[in-house]
């Protein structure tokens, strides 16, 4: 955006009539960027898959170890859970051959470990064993038809009765199913039913659909492409079209509500679509920019995990808009007059008078700002009070829906083996170079490092240490007493990390490790919870610069950061009873209480932070136009509410609808962002909206639109459409007006009580 001209339409005005006057080039250029993304994914797109790696922490370096000094402990290993119903799995030593045989020629296959030649892989009733594999890559990224290769290779199993059920991260391409394209859909549909009801219009409901599905396979094919060369998570296509589909509707919606207002109000189409681009198109750019801006700020802690979802779900955001201020103008142009054409019922826009329902809401809340901005911070304070018992943690395969096969090979290994069996931890002791040339010394150290263990609360067993071929590390594997997700195995991690093994290995000149899957996990939740608050702070004050240079407003920028805040707190709450309370969560398929996946609450902060904004943003733009017309903050608040009510209520409930489809995910963490996603746009739009916002600018009075001078001269201008307004810290002129109509009808002022001047 740039600093407008003062003699003519500004660049956004011109380029929206640009495209409209244009659309067929704009329409072909955007067909051909799809087919091309669509093609380069397809030739050299990467796929998706899950990595925790932390480098330089204890149990990164642990694994490193391990992998560095041991023979075929690279890769990835995924357990292939074998399990008779009756007799043992020894009594099928011809078929566990067979298999083992089977799953070493396959592609991608390290190695293969017999359970039946592998101490303590056979449980001890003999009913249950593991069978080891490691792939030179997550098997969570691999094609779900390669899973049909690996049944061919159990079949043996299989047809003597043996059950085969395949361990995390191996039986996540096996569950993965078309339940996002489920969603997809159900969104789809849900957004048809409301744009036909809310505006009556055909192709008023047609138009941001198709540029928002189409935003978004553009941006999927673009991801599928950069997934090749980088690592991104498993949630990433789905956390692009969970964004990439909200933001796309509420974007191309916003426009071509503006559009048709400016149509019915005697204007010509392609000055409509240049002044549709001028007012709304700003501000949907403005809204983008914060959202992608909050998803941007995941980078900041460190953890690429987190920043390769952030820059998934930013990506999406940055297609849709630039898909709504390009395509969206391509295709009002193309339907011109004929906007209303294909109608249900009368086709409705922008209301304008002072009789219409929102704007008798927004006086009501004038009259009574103190109640209604006490009721609304209530009421989300309520609903934030379950996020302060929030505990964090990694949603293992024991909180998956039983149709999942990693779910239940969990449940056959906490059988066979005990709940801990699913978490084992292994304790690394890298020797110095005495201990290395001394086996008495390593003995003892054995020993005593193992005494050590076994005496801690809460472990189930130890094996014996075991000293690695170079006998440069001792390894030993504790199993804890308690599930991965029990709050007592975090402590026994903290416990060994912190405590035991450094008090263990004191003296001896040996560093000692704890690593694992658990150990891993746990130190992935430790690593983002510190950086939250960091996270927090970059976010928070990024926007707060944005807006005040796009609103010109100290009050109104700390304003939206704080109210966004709170929606977010009361939308963790809800999270927190849900899944960590298990208020209601078998109704989303989790059938007991689980912690909070450690990465949802700094997803939820970044997401919910960025669309808290976009309907800020779209709000405030609509009453900054009427306040920088007619210098009367109680009608500009008034006018505000009423000319968005109906878009901003139609694009949530979209998004809404949008977010709570993904509850149908099978992911655990997906189910999570879907609830908490869903709640805090409802927040917004009706809490935030319709109370909190009108009820604190009602109280603040002009003091919303104050600019110390000073700062006024420091802040870079980024209105687009006409000269800097002059100070608003006294009486100002009106601003110069654009060529071309005049601007949307504003009501004429009622009497309210407060400043009117």
């Amino acid at each position: 955006m740039n600093t407008a001209s003062a003699e003519g339409p500004g660049l956004l005005h011109r380029s929206g009539r640009w495209c409209a006057r244009h659309a067929w080039r704009i329409v072909t250029l955007w067909v051909l960027l799809l087919a091309g993304l669509g093609a380069a994914d397809h030739a050299w797109g990467g796929t998706f898959a899950d990595s925790f790696s932390l480098p330089g922490t204890g149990a990164q370096t642990g694994a490193d170890l391990i992998e560095a000094h041991t023979t075929g402990a690279g890769g990835t290993a995924a357990p292939l859970v074998l399990h008779t119903a009756g007799g043992t799995v020894a009594a099928h030593r011809e078929a566990v051959a067979a298999a083992v045989a089977g799953l070493d020629r396959l592609p991608d296959v390290l190695s293969v470990a017999d359970p039946l030649n592998t101490p303590g892989a056979v449980s001890p009733r003999g009913d249950t064993a593991r069978l080891t594999v490691r792939f030179d890559g997550n098997p969570a990224g691999f094609d779900p038809s390669y899973l049909a290769r690996v049944d061919t290779a159990v079949e043996p199993l299989r047809a003597e009765g043996v059950t085969v059920e395949y361990g995390e991260p191996l039986g996540q391409p096996a569950s993965a199913g078309s339940a996002d394209r489920v969603s997809e859909g159900i969104g789809l549909a849900v957004a048809v039913l409301v744009l036909l009801i809310g505006f009556g219009s055909v192709a008023a409901a047609g138009l941001p659909l198709l540029t928002a599905v189409l935003g978004l396979a553009v941006a999927l094919g673009a991801l599928g492409l950069l997934a090749g060369p980088f690592d991104f998570a498993r949630a990433s296509p789905t956390l692009a079209a969970m964004m990439g589909l909200g933001v796309g509707v509420d974007y191309a919606l916003f426009l071509a509500t503006r559009y048709r207002a400016l149509l019915h109000a005697g204007a010509e189409p392609d000055d409509a679509v240049g002044r549709t681009v001028a007012t709304s198109g700003r501000a949907v750019l403005v809204a983008a920019a914060t959202v992608a801006m909050a998803l941007g700020g995941l980078c900041a802690s460190g953890v690429g995990f987190i920043g390769t979802l952030g820059i998934a779900a930013g990506l999406s955001v940055v297609v849709a808009a630039a898909a709504s201020v390009t395509l969206t103008p391509a295709l009002l142009g193309l339907l011109g007059r004929r906007v209303d054409r294909l109608h249900v019922r009368t086709p409705v826009a922008e209301p304008t008078g002072a009789s219409d329902v929102w704007h008798r809401w927004a006086l009501g809340v004038a009259r009574r700002p103190w109640v209604s901005l006490t009721a609304g911070l209530l009421l989300l304070g309520i609903l934030a009070l379950p996020a302060a018992s929030m505990r964090l943690g990694h949603v293992d395969a024991g909180a998956q829906s039983t149709a999942r096969t990693d779910r239940r090979a969990y449940d056959l290994i906490t059988e066979g083996f005990g709940p801990g069996a699913n978490g084992p931890l292994t304790v690394v002791a890298q020797l110095d170079s005495g201990r290395i040339s001394d086996p008495a010394g390593r003995e003892d150290l054995a020993a005593s490092l193992r005494r050590e263990l076994t005496a801690v609360p809460g472990v189930a067993s130890v094996t014996a240490p075991v000293t690695s071929a170079d006998r440069a590390l001792l390894l030993t594997t504790v199993t804890p007493a308690t599930g991965p997700r029990d709050p007592a195995t975090a402590r026994l991690v903290h416990t060994l990390r912190d405590e035991t093994v450094p008090h263990a290995l004191a003296g001896t000149g040996a560093t000692g490790y704890v690593t694992g899957t658990a150990a891993a996990a746990q130190t992935f939740t430790d690593t983002l919870a510190a950086t939250l608050p960091r996270i927090v702070g970059v976010v928070v004050a990024a926007a707060f610069l944005l807006l005040l240079t796009v609103f010109r407003s100290p009050l109104i920028a700390l304003k939206a950061a704080v109210l966004n805040l709170f929606s977010i707190a009361a939308a963790c709450g809800v999270v927190v009873a849900v899944f960590q309370w298990g208020w209601g969560g078998a109704l989303f398929g989790v059938s007991e209480p689980v912690p909070v996946e450690s990465y949802v609450p700094m997803m939820m902060f970044a997401i919910v932070f960025g669309l808290s904004m976009d309907y800020e943003v779209f709000l405030l733009s609509r009453i900054r136009e009427v306040w920088l017309d007619r210098r009367d903050n109680h009608l500009a608040v008034a006018t505000g509410i009423a000319a968005t009510a109906r878009v901003i209520t139609c694009a949530a409930l979209i998004m809404t609808s949008v977010f709570l489809a993904f509850l149908l995910s099978t992911n655990v963490a997906v189910k999570m962002l879907a609830l908490g996603l869903g709640v805090s746009v409802v927040l917004d739009a009706t809490v935030v909206r319709l109370l909190l916002v009108p009820a604190s600018m009602y109280l603040f009075g002009r003091a919303n639109w104050w600019l110390p001078e000073r700062l006024d001269r420091l802040l870079p201008r980024l209105d687009p459409e006409g000269p800097a307004p002059a100070s608003t810290t006294g009486p100002a002129p009106a601003p110069a007006r654009e060529p071309g109509p005049e601007p949307d009808p504003v009501p004429t002022p009622v009497p309210l009580p407060g400043d009117r001047r």
